[in-house]
Formats: structure tokens, sequence, C-alpha cells
């Protein structure tokens, strides 16, 4: 069997479909669309000079990967590798071609250190060790059974806070935006962020054709946006948060449970059935609220690291 790897092709319906079937089955957790595939390879950054690949054999694709810069980063030149394949088609060299191909376009755009995201089991981090990428931290993947589990009851605001829903910011979304860029900065993570970007920000998280404005839930206090969990989904049955944060001056209040209560309430009402949600494993305090609302981890991932040079 003969492998090729080449450039995801927007245009191509196969090309997507098989890029979003592999993507499930390797890691069932992550919400993945063909239209969240072109949307992704349209509106990213330039600066991040993103690259999805596929491994084709007898035209069927086995194998992706996920490869860019990350561009928001204070520190240039981290990039970042992700790969998954067809379990059906593991050990036939897609995976090697695929991290092979990846690595040479990161450093072409002048990548430093290499970042990847694999699955805690002992052949996928055995494979990453043979490629010269070391183990750092890791995360967990939680799923809640919406339709068969029980919700804590939802509860009034606190005095001096209100719900709103994402569609209330659709004509000036820039407080929802520096509120997500405070949490993102606060975020475990091996890289450091810094978004300033509205105009990115627009492109790659309000627009995206996963995000449910509909659906996300934000705490306000003293006329801004204090506390939020922003909502995704499938399109079918399946919903994601995709952060859920507090702004500095307001944590320890409750405000991100009251949030995100609210929202998994209105998604349950809306007929989703799954909830998903990923913590970094030293985010106790997230994990102590997911727990809470009956989350249970289903998957971990570890980050690895190269450094190149």
């Amino acid at each position: 069997m003969t492998v090729i790897i080449r450039d995801l092709r927007p245009d191509a319906p196969a090309d997507l479909e098989g890029f979003a079937r592999v993507r499930h089955l390797a890691l069932p957790f992550i919400l993945v669309t063909p239209d969240s595939l072109v949307h992704e390879l349209t509106h990213l950054h330039p600066d991040a000079h993103y690259r999805p690949l596929v491994a084709v054999a007898d035209e069927e694709v086995i194998g992706t990967a996920q490869v860019h810069l990350s561009h928001e980063s204070t520190e240039p030149g981290q990039g970042n590798i992700n790969v998954y394949v067809h379990p059906e088609h593991t050990r036939r060299g897609a995976g090697t071609l695929l991290v092979r191909a990846a690595e040479e376009h990161l450093a072409a755009h002048g990548a430093t250190r290499l970042h990847s995201w694999v699955l805690d089991e002992p052949g996928n981090r055995a494979f990453a060790e043979r490629h010269g990428y070391r183990a750092s931290r890791s995360a967990h993947f939680l799923r809640l059974d919406l339709a068969g589990g029980a919700l804590p009851p939802r509860q009034d605001p606190p005095p001096g806070v209100e719900l709103r829903r994402g569609t209330d910011f659709a004509d000036d979304p820039r407080p929802l935006f520096e509120l997500d860029a405070e949490t993102v900065a606060d975020e475990p993570s091996d890289v450091d962020y810094e978004f300033t970007d509205y105009e990115a920000w627009l492109a790659e998280t309000w627009r995206h054709p996963l995000f449910s404005p509909e659906l996300t839930s934000v705490a306000v206090a003293d006329g801004r946006p204090v506390a939020f969990t922003a909502a995704r989904t499938d399109g079918g049955t399946r919903y994601g948060t995709a952060m859920t944060g507090t702004a500095r001056a307001f944590r320890g209040r409750g405000l991100a449970k009251l949030a995100k209560n609210d929202s998994l309430h209105r998604a349950r009402a809306a007929g989703y059935r799954e909830a998903f949600t990923g913590n970094d494993t030293g985010n106790a305090p997230m994990i102590a609220i997911n727990e809470w609302f009956g989350y249970e981890v289903c998957g971990t991932e570890v980050r690895h690291v190269r450094e190149l040079g």
C-alpha cells in the first residue's frame, strides 16, 4: 500500500469528510466538521502558516495532521503538530510521513520548538518518543451525559450580576474578546499567549461555524462581562465548551459555575445529548467544577515537545 502525503483540499468533499472521520475515530472527544475545517483553513491568521495535511492510501484519507505556528505566542518559533491516524491503518508509515512533512514545513517558517498532543496510550507515546519528542504536561477530555444525567439545579445570579447570552453581544463582541484574552492569559500552558488582535479573534473564534452564541452564557456585573462559558456544537447532538473563565477581579464567587450551568441547561433543552470539555490536569479548580456537574474523564492527552536545531 502506497501512502501519499499532501495538503487538505478545501474544495474536495471527500478530503473534508475523510479528515473529519479520521479525527472523530481517533479523537471522539473533539468536535470537528467539514465546515469547521474549511473555516480554519481559510480564516486562520496568515502568521500561523496553517497547513492541514492528509495521508492518502487507495484514494482514502487514512491520516491527518494539523500544522501551524502559535502566532499569538509571546515567544516566537513555537510550532504545533497534531497527528492522528485511522485506527485501522496504524503501523503503515502514515504517521511518520505526516510528522516528517509537518516538521519540514514548520522549520521552513522559523519554528525552533515543536509541540504535539499525544494520546496517553503506550503505542502513541512510544511513537512520539521515537521521533524525538519528550513528554511534558497533560490534559483530560471529559464527557457528560446530557440526555440521561442529572444537572445541578439552576440558580439565580447573586445581587448585581445578570446572566446574558452570547447573542446579546452580536452588535459589539469586543467585551467578550477582552474577557477571553484575560482568561486565556491565565490558563495553564507551556506556551505564553497574548491575544491582542481583535479582528483575528472575530474570524477565528466568534465567526467559527461550530461556535454557538445562542448557547454561550455570560455573567455581567458593573456593566461588563465578568465570567463566561463559550459553547460549540456540531449541528447534531454534541455540545462542547471551548472555554470557561472569570475575570481576575471576580474570581472565587462561583460565577463561572453559574454561567456553565446556565449553558448546560439550555443545551439540554435544545436537544443536545452529549457535552464535552477539556482540562489541563493541573487545573484543579476547573476540574472540581466539572466533576460537580457530573463530567467524567473519557481520555487523556500528553503534550510532547521537541527542540529543533
